[in-house]
C-alpha cells in the first residue's frame, strides 16, 4: 500500500486540524505525519494570541491536546523552517508539506506619525502579554491616555488588558513579568477608535460584554454616534448579532459614570488620520476625521478634524502573514498564493506540486476556529486527490528526520516535552494559588521540556 509521509509546518489549530482530518479521512494509503513548530510549545495563536483572561477560548487547547495525545502524530518543537529544516530537506524526506504558519505580524497602517515613539502594533503587545518567548520581557507602560485603533476582537482585547487592573488578571495564566508591568501602569483613559458606526463593528457580543464587566472601569459612549440612519436600523432588525451588540451599547449609555478610577471610551465614526508629535519624537495626540454614514453601510468623510491628547497608540488593524523561504508569497495580501489550499507558482499560476497551505497563511487573518476546520478539510481533500503528483522522497524513513535534526544540533522538543512543560507551568501556578504560570524564556522552555524523567 502507498504511504504518505507528510510534514506540517505550524502546530497551531490550523496545522493540528489538518493532521486530524487527514488521519480520519477515507483514503487508500497509510499516513505518517510530522508536525513542526518554531516554538517549543504547540497551539500557536491559541497560546500566544488569546488574552489570558479568555479561559473559555483557551478551552480549545483541550480539544487540540486530545488530537496530539492520541500518539499518531509526531511533533517537533523549537524547529525553525528555513534554517533548522529547509524545503530541500522536506522534499528529501516527505511526499508533501502543508504550511500552517498563520499570520503573526501587524498589518501596515500608512498614516503620518506611525513611527513616533509610543506607536505600537497590537500584535506585538499581544505577544508580550501572552509571554511569547521571542519578544522582550518588558513593555513601556507609561501613558495615562491611550488610543487603540480598530473595531475587531483584538482591539477590544488590547483595550481590556490596558484598562483592567493588574490584580484582576492574577487568576489567569498571565506571566509574572507581565503582571509586574501592568501593575505599574498609570493609565486612566483608554480610547478605542473605529471609522464606522456601532452597527458595523467586527467584534463579537461576547467580547464586547466582557468590557462592561471590568472592575472600577467606566464605559464611556458618545450620543453623537447613535443617531442611526435607516440602513443601520435595518441591520439591527435583520442581524441577531448586531441586535445584541446594540442592546449592550444602549445599556451602557444609561449607566451612571464618574466614580471609577479608569475609563474606557468607545469612539465610532472616527477615522484616525495621523499621530501628533509631542515635540520630542513621541506620540502626543491622535488626529482623526469625523465620518458619517453613507446610507449603504459605509462611511464618508465630513472634513471635521479632531485631536485627542494621548501618549501611546496601539494599532489593531489586522494581522499579516510572513514569507517563507522557497515558497511563493503574495506580498499584497500576506498569504501564500493558492487554489483551495494547493499552492501556486506566482509567475504562471501553475500548481506547486507537493506544497499546500491552510489557515491564515492560506486565506488571510479572518474568521474563527470553524473557518480553520473547513479550510483544513478543503486542503486535505486536494492533498488526497493529488496522490499522483506527490514528491518521491529519497529517504522517507521516520528515523531520518530525527537524525537530520540531531546532526544539526537542533534542540527540538516533542510531545513528551510539552507534557513536561505543561505540568511544570501548572505546578508553578499551584504554588501561587493560580491555574498556571506560563514559562516565557525559550531556553528555559526547552530545558524543562527535555529534562530527564
Amino acid at each position: 500500500m502507498t504511504k504518505l509521509r507528510l510534514a506540517i509546518i505550524g502546530a497551531g489549530p490550523a496545522g493540528i486540524y489538518a493532521a486530524d482530518i487527514l488521519l480520519k479521512a477515507e483514503r487508500e494509503f497509510d499516513v505518517s505525519i510530522d508536525l513542526f513548530d518554531q516554538l517549543p510549545a504547540p497551539y500557536g495563536l491559541v497560546r500566544y494570541g488569546v488574552a489570558p483572561d479568555h479561559p473559555r477560548i483557551k478551552g480549545i487547547i483541550t480539544a487540540l491536546r486530545e488530537v496530539l495525545d492520541r500518539g499518531d502524530i509526531r511533533i517537533f518543537g523549537n524547529v525553525r523552517y528555513g534554517t533548522d529544516i529547509t524545503l530541500d530537506d522536506l522534499q528529501k524526506h516527505y511526499n508533501a508539506v502543508i504550511f500552517a504558519t498563520g499570520a503573526v505580524h501587524d498589518a501596515a497602517l500608512g498614516i503620518p506619525g506611525i513611527d513616533l515613539e509610543g506607536s505600537y502594533g497590537a500584535a506585538e503587545f499581544v505577544s508580550w502579554y501572552d509571554g511569547h518567548p521571542d519578544y522582550p520581557r518588558t513593555w513601556p507602560l507609561d501613558a495615562e491616555q491611550v488610543a487603540v485603533i480598530g473595531n475587531g476582537n483584538v482591539a477590544l482585547d488590547v483595550a481590556r488588558v490596558l484598562a483592567k487592573h493588574a490584580d484582576d488578571l492574577l487568576p489567569t495564566e498571565i506571566p509574572g513579568n507581565v503582571y509586574e508591568g501592568l501593575k505599574t501602569s498609570p493609565v486612566t483613559d483608554v480610547h478605542v477608535f473605529g471609522r464606522r458606526g456601532p452597527t458595523s463593528v467586527k467584534f463579537t457580543p461576547l467580547e464586547l460584554r466582557e468590557l462592561g464587566e471590568l472592575r472600577d472601569v467606566d464605559m464611556i459612549l458618545y450620543d453623537e454616534d447613535f443617531d442611526y440612519d435607516e440602513h443601520a436600523r435595518e441591520v439591527i432588525a435583520g442581524n441577531k448579532q448586531v441586535l445584541v451588540i446594540d442592546r449592550v451599547l444602549q445599556q451602557w449609555r444609561q449607566r451612571e459614570v464618574g466614580q471609577a478610577s479608569r475609563r474606557l471610551h468607545l469612539h465610532f465614526y472616527a477615522k484616525p488620520i495621523g499621530f501628533v508629535d509631542d515635540g520630542e519624537g513621541r506620540v502626543g495626540a491622535i488626529r482623526y476625521e469625523r465620518t458619517a454614514p453613507d446610507g449603504q453601510g459605509g462611511v464618508i468623510g465630513t472634513g471635521e478634524i479632531r485631536e485627542l491628547p494621548v501618549q501611546a497608540v496601539y494599532r489593531a488593524v489586522g494581522y499579516f502573514g510572513s514569507p517563507l523561504p522557497g515558497i511563493p508569497f503574495d506580498k499584497r495580501h500576506g498569504v501564500i498564493p493558492n487554489h483551495e489550499g494547493q499552492v501556486l507558482h506566482t509567475k504562471d499560476n501553475t500548481q506547486f506540486y507537493g506544497v499546500y497551505a491552510t489557515g491564515w497563511i492560506k486565506r488571510g487573518p479572518v474568521g474563527l476556529i470553524g473557518h480553520t476546520k473547513s479550510d483544513a478539510m478543503e486542503t486535505v481533500s486536494h492533498l488526497i486527490n493529488d496522490l499522483g503528483n506527490w514528491w518521491t522522497p529519497s529517504d522517507p524513513s521516520e528515523a531520518a528526520i530525527v537524525e537530520l535534526l540531531r546532526s544539526r544540533g537542533v534542540e527540538y522538543t516533542n510531545l513528551d516535552g510539552w507534557h513536561n512543560l505543561d505540568a511544570h507551568e501548572l505546578a508553578l501556578g499551584e504554588a501561587e494559588g493560580r491555574t498556571r504560570v506560563k514559562v516565557v524564556d525559550r531556553d528555559e522552555m526547552v530545558r524543562v521540556s527535555n529534562r530527564p524523567q
